[in-house]
């Protein structure tokens, strides 16, 4: 017999994507999930190392800064996740910021099937940071952080670290993630937007739901 959908959270999709407000409780989880990738973001290959070898990577996209003095951001990652253990006996992590050619990393450490531990990194060109932790070559930026503190929000984890050391390219582009799908910056400078239209953008692939 084929499920049941409920009239009521049906209706508030509807609405949700007509555009009104509908109260929470009547949203879907998906559909919660499609309009918060309304908003686009880069992302992120959290890594970290432990003394006994053990090494993990994840791919995240929920990062952003909290502190300039003193220097700290914050990453956000499923509560089921197999790196917070580690970050939490390493008491440091690396948050890799993507650059616009490196989607495989992007596809690879988002993979449930990666081999656990170091074998996870096995061809993936990295050196170790200050911390110990690998910082991913050809990155963007890698924010090498200890951490300062954890929370637990709902089903996540809030992550807080201090950044101990740094990598910047500005010369490379973001790798940027929207609407489900991976898109690039345009290499040519674009006008202002005009009231109502928005900037073009050209997508690379489709890449499954980053995971932690």
């Amino acid at each position: 017999m084929g499920s049941v959908v409920s009239p009521i959270r049906a209706t508030g999709a509807v609405l949700a994507e007509a555009g009104r407000a509908v109260p929470a409780s009547t949203v879907g989880v998906n559909t919660f999930r499609e309009a918060m990738g309304s908003f686009p973001t880069g992302v992120t290959v959290i890594t970290v190392a432990c003394d006994d070898g053990n090494m993990h990577g994840m791919t995240v996209n929920s990062f952003s800064s909290v502190s300039l003095d003193p220097m700290l951001v914050m990453v956000c990652l499923n509560e089921t996740s197999r790196g917070f253990s580690l970050i939490e006996r390493a008491g440091a992590f690396v948050v890799n910021v993507l650059s616009a050619g490196q989607q495989d990393l992007s596809r690879w450490f988002a993979s449930r099937h990666r081999p656990p531990g170091p074998a996870m990194f096995d061809g993936v060109p990295f050196e170790p940071g200050v911390t110990g932790c690998p910082v991913l070559a050809g990155a963007a930026a890698s924010f090498d952080c200890r951490l300062r503190q954890s929370h637990r929000a709902g089903d996540h984890l809030i992550v807080l670290g201090e950044v101990a050391a740094l990598v910047h390219r500005p010369q490379l582009e973001p790798l940027i993630f929207h609407a489900g799908a991976y898109k690039a910056l345009e290499h040519e400078p674009m006008p202002p937007v005009a009231h109502g239209s928005s900037y073009p953008s050209r997508q690379l692939d489709v890449k499954p739901r980053l995971t932690a």
